[in-house]
């Protein structure tokens, strides 16, 4: 027999995940977008608008509350449905709102709108588990998907100074939502991750995914069966705080 992470490790590094990594690492480039956009956008409705400063940084203030809340509501709903299935969602939910933002009325519009942005945005993280078996194969390539951040931002950076003093913010929104609306088109060659079918049981649809991608990396999988217990629970908000995991737990909220 053999679990996920013993086929991930024998299949190796290949066309796969190369693949992966692209695009997943172009996830990185919309969210830069979706997240920066606040920046480049505020001093100007800030004027349309005649806003104090408290108002301009509520607006980045909501955007990272939708993130918080969405994140939890999406990770548990992911645990549930499964990654693939959030990750389209949140994606959809990212575009479409962003697109009613460009159309935004009045201000606390405008607040709303970008807030549940940033709830749609926070479920792009259901895809780092992909992230992770590129990680399993190759570390460097796991820390250079950082470059697709630093890149989504320097883009939008860029057009705002060419959007924003000739057809104006309104269009800059509708042109930075365009990365993620094109992303939803390769989701198809984006698999279900192997470990959360494993979890929930459906071991034939993790074989699947696994004989699929060591096909096209062009390697044998590894001999036996794959055998990997479910989980009895998954998703629970309280494992967090769990005795086995508190000390991981407030370090990395820490951090964050």
């Amino acid at each position: 027999t053999f679990t996920v992470e013993e086929a991930v490790e024998t299949i190796g590094f290949g066309k796969f995940h190369i693949m992966l990594f692209l695009i997943m690492g172009s996830t990185g480039v919309a969210e830069a977008m979706e997240i920066m956009l606040i920046a480049v956008v505020s001093p100007l409705i800030r004027c349309e608008w005649q806003l104090q400063d408290w108002q301009v940084a509520l607006v980045t203030t909501m955007v990272f509350f939708g993130y918080m809340v969405f994140s939890i509501v999406l990770g548990l709903l992911a645990d549930r449905y499964g990654r693939w299935k959030i990750l389209l969602l949140s994606f959809l939910w990212a575009a479409y709102f962003s697109l009613l933002t460009s159309f935004a009325p009045s201000y606390i519009w405008f607040v709303f709108l970008r807030a549940m942005v940033g709830g749609g945005v926070s479920g792009h993280a259901q895809g780092e588990e992909n992230k992770q078996i590129i990680g399993m194969c190759s570390n460097s390539f796991l820390s250079l998907g950082k470059v697709f951040w630093l890149a989504g931002s320097l883009l939008i950076i860029g057009l705002a100074s060419v959007v924003n003093p000739t057809i104006g913010w309104r269009w800059l929104i509708r042109i930075a939502s365009i990365p993620g609306i094109l992303l939803i088109l390769v989701f198809k060659f984006i698999p279900e991750s192997a470990r959360y079918n494993v979890s929930t049981g459906n071991t034939g649809a993790a074989l699947a995914t696994l004989q699929s991608i060591a096909s096209m990396n062009g390697v044998a999988m590894p001999e036996g069966q794959l055998r990997e217990p479910a989980k009895e629970r998954r998703g629970r908000f309280k494992d967090l705080i769990h005795s086995k995991y508190l000390r991981t737990t407030l370090q990395i909220w820490i951090i964050w």
